[in-house]
């Protein structure tokens, strides 16, 4: 037999109808177990596999058994370990997981959530890029569930989880203001991305409860990369007045100013990352949790589309400040104890 057997290859060996193939493949309890039988030996001989997508157009009234995940960039540690977690609580529940990456581009992003509804898939997690996700209201509608992990989303009702960066960060900046640093740089990227904007509105908010005016020299922001990141840090340490203190937004960002970062500049990054622990000093970090905060998203989404019919809600998950070392290098207003 040349190419993919089909239903009608199977009724044919087994010398029943497509109906009884149909209904047999399908789990119906309507057919004689001889008949059954043969058909499954037919199965077995001839290797049929079901046609998913088609069962599904044909049953559209159905769960696809599937949901969409929609990342930043899958190649990126945090947004991996997302889609790994999500991907396991949607094994247990019996479903498939389509992956895909914005890049955190809005037009690639509207893409790829065509290609997932196209598909009929049952819900969508996403890390929304930039801009407004009001073009997502119709496939609301149309009975999409969707929920956002690690970013809110603009201009749509959806169950968010996220962390609280803005409070994350101040608690960082404070830890760097009582080790006596009073130019603490930071490094950020794009602030239309919704978790930048929240970090930096920490780092100046603890600032100013301090009595601290935020110095536009010392914050770099549209950080893409660790190259950019080591560029940013070496200007700044080059300039009249530079940092005695950085806090990178990002694991990326942190490794590349570490890169070029000289002993004595206090440093702390948001999310942990591998070595951390082992450079001189050893890193201070802001620790999230992305299995915890996939698997609570993923939770929720199931619940969705399982009948939860409640308002949405934004879950919070806590960080922590790991103290390592780095962070608490002491600044020139140490001996004060302020």
């Amino acid at each position: 037999m040349v190419g993919r057997p089909t239903m009608k290859d199977v009724a044919a060996e087994a010398g029943v109808s497509a109906m009884t193939v149909s209904r047999v493949v399908n789990g119906e309890g309507s057919v004689a177990p001889r008949t059954a039988a043969r058909v499954e030996a037919a199965v077995r001989k001839l290797g049929y596999q079901r046609d998913e997508l088609a069962r599904q157009l044909r049953r559209a009234d159905q769960p696809s058994r599937t949901i969409g995940l929609l990342v930043d960039n899958v190649a990126d540690p945090f947004m991996a370990a997302v889609a790994s977690a999500a991907e396991d609580v949607a094994r247990r529940r019996g479903s498939m997981v389509l992956i895909g990456s914005s890049r955190a581009d809005p037009r690639r992003e509207r893409e790829v959530v065509a290609a997932f509804t196209a598909r009929r898939v049952d819900g969508l997690i996403l890390t929304p890029a930039a801009g407004s996700h009001r073009f997502l209201r119709p496939a609301q509608v149309q009975g999409t569930k969707i929920v956002c992990v690690d970013r809110a989303a603009s201009g749509l009702a959806a169950d968010t989880v996220v962390v609280d960066n803005s409070a994350a960060v101040e608690e960082a900046v404070r830890h760097l203001i009582a080790h006596g640093h009073r130019r603490i740089g930071y490094l950020g990227g794009r602030q239309d991305i919704w978790t930048n904007g929240e970090r930096h509105r920490g780092y100046r908010a603890a600032l100013r409860a301090a009595g601290i005016a935020a110095d536009p020299r010392l914050i770099r922001h549209g950080l893409r990369s660790a190259p950019s990141a080591a560029e940013a840090v070496t200007a700044l340490l080059a300039s009249a007045g530079p940092p005695t203190a950085l806090l990178a937004g990002h694991e990326n960002l942190a490794v590349g100013a570490l890169m070029v970062l000289p002993p004595g500049i206090a440093f702390i990054a948001f999310d942990d990352f591998p070595l951390a622990e082992r450079l001189t000093p050893p890193v201070t970090v802001i620790a999230q949790d992305p299995v915890a905060l996939a698997t609570t998203a993923a939770d929720v989404l199931f619940a969705r589309i399982h009948g939860d019919t409640s308002p949405p809600r934004t879950v919070v998950l806590p960080t922590e400040l790991i103290r390592r070392g780095s962070g608490e290098v002491p600044g020139p207003f140490a001996e004060q104890g302020r």
